[in-house]
């Protein structure tokens, strides 16, 4: 990416849509931002989500793999395009100091009560579907074909894309002749990035239960410790990136949980890890995947474990590499409406998304990076040169996350309208010879 200057950060946004349009979208992305759910329980959200699409002429389908939702607005004989919008938020609590910051909490997979916030970007990513569609609404003689908005759920936890295509996504709507999605970046808002390549990276969830012999905690020699067990891998584990994967890799290997016991008197009987393994090119996954597995057993041998530790494999989602005709022709048509110098270059991230998977079978995409910095953020943040301003500004997942809606809502809009007329054509019929 070629990183975009602190002039281009306090520029407006090039390109307008309907005041009307952007109000009610607005609307909607401060109400979803308020009142935000974790992965598979979007009840409401999805509710909202429908609703906008409803009012805004679509036929609208919902309990699609759990929450998800589907709209449908025809517009005669044409290609059909799908937009890709997800419904989840996160477990982190909000510190914006928005006046329509989320206090939400919720229920997390191990029932403990956990603050809500759309720290990625969900609920922007819903206003401009909507936004987009009720363009698309008012302005049917520009187009012909159908588009399919897709309000899609737990994406944060790499579910929610398998569980639409088992529930007959394609089967119940058609497959799409063209698949969009725009992700909120820390980027400056009223630009977009695309990539070459792989843009987000294969990622394996896995669950690892390893078995100790529990006990008092006065007698340990009596016990195996799973704790000390857990931790002795947890350490171990670090080296299969640092030692076993090639320089040339870009590989990440977290353990974001470590659960065991329930008293501190008591050595436990077993101990659960929650790891994440992400990588750019599948051989690569599937050789940490493996070296994971062998490590954890050995070091459960070692220990003395009663039983053989379990490696279950949660979730797992491809690289995504965007189709190359696809991909041009959208940042062309970015290119056209902000001008080239507001459509920059995205590098490969390792973070990863499980819209891939709704490529299966080779289906024509094309994903892109929405800005979401508005002039005053990034004044704020520290750093004299660009790059040092994009290290410091709040990323994804962050409790300061806080998009510039008044210039990334509108961009958004524009961005999936000017993608999706790519292949919806004024007329699909060849010119008479």
């Amino acid at each position: 990416m070629a990183p975009p200057g602190a002039q281009t950060a306090t520029r407006p946004a090039g390109p307008t849509v309907d005041p009307e349009t952007v109000a009610d979208a607005t609307r909607l992305y401060r109400d979803l931002h308020a009142h935000p759910e974790l992965s598979g329980v979007e009840e409401r959200t999805a509710a909202r989500f429908a609703a906008a699409l409803r009012e805004n002429g679509c036929e609208v389908t919902t309990g699609l793999g759990g929450h998800g939702v589907v709209g449908v607005l025809g517009n005669g004989v044409g290609p059909t395009v799908l937009i890709r919008a997800e419904l989840d938020a996160l477990p982190v609590a909000e510190e914006t100091g928005l006046p329509y910051a989320s206090t939400a909490t919720g229920v997390d997979a191990e029932g403990r009560t956990v603050p809500v916030m759309h720290a990625c970007g969900h609920d922007l990513h819903l206003a401009t579907a909507v936004g987009a569609a009720a363009h698309l609404a008012r302005n049917r003689s520009d187009w012909r074909g159908t588009l399919l908005i897709l309000g899609q759920p737990a994406e944060e936890t790499m579910r929610g894309a398998a569980a639409l295509l088992d529930d007959g996504l394609y089967e119940r709507f058609g497959r799409p002749d063209l698949l969009l999605a725009q992700h909120a970046a820390p980027l400056p808002a009223g630009m977009v990035a695309h990539g070459t390549g792989p843009m987000t990276a294969g990622c394996v969830t896995l669950d690892i239960t390893v078995p100790g012999r529990g006990g008092h905690a006065a007698t340990p020699h009596l016990c195996v410790d799973p704790v000390v067990l857990a931790a002795n891998i947890v350490v171990q584990l670090q080296a299969v990136v640092a030692r076993q994967v090639s320089p040339a890799d870009q590989v990440a290997l977290t353990v974001g949980t470590l659960r065991a016991g329930h008293h501190p008197g008591v050595i436990a009987e077993h101990a659960t890890l929650g790891v994440t393994i992400r990588a750019l090119h599948e051989p690569t996954l599937d050789r940490v995947l493996s070296s994971v597995t062998r490590t954890v057993r050995a070091a459960c041998e070692a220990a003395g474990s009663p039983r053989e530790p379990t490696v279950r494999v949660v979730t797992r989602t491809p690289t995504y590499v965007g189709d190359p005709a696809a991909t041009a022709r959208v940042r062309a048509a970015h290119e056209r409406e902000f001008g080239p110098e507001r459509v920059g270059w995205w590098p490969p991230s390792l973070a990863s998304e499980d819209f891939p998977l709704l490529t299966a079978g080779g289906i024509p995409s094309s994903y892109w990076m929405l800005g979401t910095v508005g002039p005053r953020q990034w004044r704020a943040a520290p750093g004299a040169s660009a790059a040092e301003k994009l290290g410091n500004l709040p990323t994804n997942h962050s409790p300061a996350f806080a998009p510039s809606i008044e210039l990334a809502l509108p961009a958004g809009v524009v961005a999936l309208v000017a993608a999706a007329r790519t292949l919806l054509a004024t007329d699909p019929r060849p010119s008479p010879s």
